[in-house]
């Protein structure tokens, strides 16, 4: 059974226009404590720098225009039916206490999160587990992977990395559902990206190409371009190692056409 709770101490987004991110309980707090009272707040997980970004994101987009209606809805959800009955008030009165701008809580079960994130239009969720990115990629939900890496991220600024080896590719095969998601989610991205300045943005958009060489990375920004996604950095690394200029970009998470991650 599926529950959601509205959080009434922050502002609700337009529907229409609001880009939806869902997060799983877990990887915000945690969640590990089976006995913890109900008057508790659970630790801080790997995504809450990632949540801190995304408010950050929205706060300056709400300086620039108070009527502005293009802005994250933070969503937050347990994919767990235990965790759902012992903990609920417990995630709702730590994002309280930690100050996070979350819209909504959707407790649901292994076997219900899908309906749930289907019904909450939700067009990124995030989770640290592959089982269930990989599901929601399946169904056409744009989905990331999140490791540890991602608390190591900074709060200020929300960086997204996209793949460039993939975004190019013909939309055909069994991905087109979450690739056309994922081509959804980058014109939004695009739209907020164009809200601010070249420099001195809250949202910068990364693209790294590992194979190939400036062919590659030339088309691969074109193709951004063609979806109104201006980046920021651009990384042609032509078959070179990827983990040390993974590390010094410290991204959030990695988009592709289809199935997403953080980066090993």
């Amino acid at each position: 059974m599926v529950s959601t709770v509205q959080n009434t101490d922050v502002r609700q987004k337009d529907a229409e226009r609001a880009v939806v991110v869902a997060v799983t309980a877990s990887a915000v707090f945690e969640c590990a404590a089976d006995d913890a009272d109900d008057d508790e707040v659970y630790g801080v997980g790997a995504a809450s720098p990632l949540l801190q970004a995304l408010q950050r994101v929205n706060d300056r987009l709400l300086e620039k225009n108070p009527a502005e209606s293009l802005l994250f809805d933070v969503v937050l959800f347990t994919t767990n039916s235990q965790q759902q009955q012992q903990s609920s008030r417990i995630i709702i009165s730590s994002t309280r206490h930690y100050g996070l701008e979350v819209s909504r809580f959707c407790f649901s079960g292994e076997d219900d999160f899908m309906e749930s994130l289907l019904k909450n239009n939700v067009q990124l969720f995030l989770s640290t587990e592959s089982n269930e990115a990989l599901q929601a990629s399946q169904r056409g939900v744009l989905s990331a992977l999140l490791d540890q890496q991602t608390s190591s991220c900074p709060s200020e600024q929300l960086r997204v990395l996209y793949c460039g080896d993939t975004i190019s590719q013909t939309d055909t095969g069994p991905t087109s559902v979450s690739r056309r998601a994922a081509q959804g989610f980058s014109a939004r991205l695009g739209e907020m990206r164009r809200r601010f300045d070249l420099f001195d943005s809250p949202l910068s958009i990364i693209l790294v190409t590992s194979h190939g060489g400036r062919e590659s990375c030339g088309g691969a920004l074109r193709t951004l371009r063609s979806r109104g996604v201006r980046v920021d950095e651009a990384y042609c690394l032509a078959g070179a190692p990827q983990g040390p200029i993974m590390s010094m970009l410290q991204s959030h998470f990695m988009l592709n056409d289809g199935f997403c991650q953080t980066e090993e």
